[in-house]
């Protein structure tokens, strides 16, 4: 919005200048009778009518003794113009706004079902996704850091830290901060560490995985089994997440995971469209880890918490 909507905005934040121009809107009027039909002291009155003026909303002109105050309906228009765009904006089809929405349905609902240790054990997620590019491509995006990061993160977030060594027995460390910390000023806003169980190259993945909570301790164990299938050009990939281990406080964490990693898997599709030939990365043997934030390795122990966020949950 321009200065002359921030000027109108700021006069219509008063209860008196709206009730002004509620009287106004009905007909124009002189002074004295809007004092008398607000209530208040014509000093007043003069007072508001003169902001209203400078923000554009009333016009006004002398007749004999008078001074007679008309709305400009204008000014209005816009602002209702511009207040209607910022809503159509946020309530597009499948928008953040959508998604938040979202988010906070599953919280509630979450955090009712919570009540004891081990109260979401057995939670179940199953995605799938046809993706372009032969299945040796597809791992190595599920597998190359580098490549990883491009994918590996709900809308919102941007990956700091990440380790994944594609090997049973294997570390994966993830880190997360808000997509708008740039220059990661704000605090890990989520960490997750855990280790790779299988890996099977072009066919299948499997490794189990823990979101941490302020404190340090799991929040519960997703364990995460990928299957690659071939299809003509491209790849259908399907994933089974499993949760165990559920701790009363990771009600936050469960509500997020079907969006969170919902979004991710639709940034790998989206990602292996742009470039189903992509070849430009490290090699595994080369590359298991990568740090965004620093030009060096990120090792489990080097990265530390602040807070944690549900949508670092995968």
């Amino acid at each position: 919005m321009d200065a002359s909507m921030d000027a109108l905005l700021a006069a219509l934040a008063d209860p008196a200048r709206r009730r002004l121009v509620s009287l106004l809107a009905e007909r124009p009027r002189p002074v004295g009778v809007l004092a008398q039909l607000a209530d208040a002291r014509q000093p007043q009155t003069t007072k508001h009518l003169q902001t209203l003026e400078r923000a554009g909303v009333v016009t006004s002109r002398r007749t004999g003794q008078r001074r007679v105050y008309a709305l400009r309906p204008g000014p209005l228009r816009d602002l209702a113009a511009a207040l209607g765009r910022l809503a159509d904006t946020a309530e597009q089809a499948g928008g953040a706004q959508a998604t938040y929405d979202r988010y906070g349905l599953s919280l509630r609902t979450e955090r009712l079902a919570a009540r004891e240790p081990g109260w979401a054990d057995g939670r179940s997620f199953t995605f799938h996704r046809s993706l372009t590019g032969r299945p040796e491509l597809v791992w190595r995006h599920l597998t190359e850091a580098a490549l990883l990061t491009r994918w590996w993160r709900p809308e919102d977030l941007r990956v700091s830290a990440l380790v994944f060594e594609a090997r049973p027995g294997g570390a994966i460390v993830q880190e997360y901060r808000d997509a708008e910390d740039t220059d990661s000023t704000g605090p890990v806003v989520g960490r997750a560490e855990g280790a790779v169980v299988e890996a099977r190259p072009g066919e299948r993945l499997s490794y189990r995985l823990s979101p941490l909570l302020p404190d340090g301790r799991p929040a519960f164990t997703a364990h995460v089994e990928m299957a690659l299938r071939p299809t003509g050009p491209g790849t259908d990939l399907d994933v089974h997440w499993r949760m165990a281990d559920s701790t009363v406080e990771s009600a936050d964490f469960v509500a997020g995971i079907e969006i969170g990693f919902g979004q991710s898997l639709d940034k790998l599709a989206a990602t292996l469209a742009a470039d189903p030939h992509d070849t430009d990365s490290t090699s595994p043997d080369s590359t298991d880890s990568t740090s965004p934030d620093s030009t060096d390795s990120t090792s489990p122990d080097s990265t530390g918490t602040d807070s944690t966020d549900t949508r670092s949950a995968k």
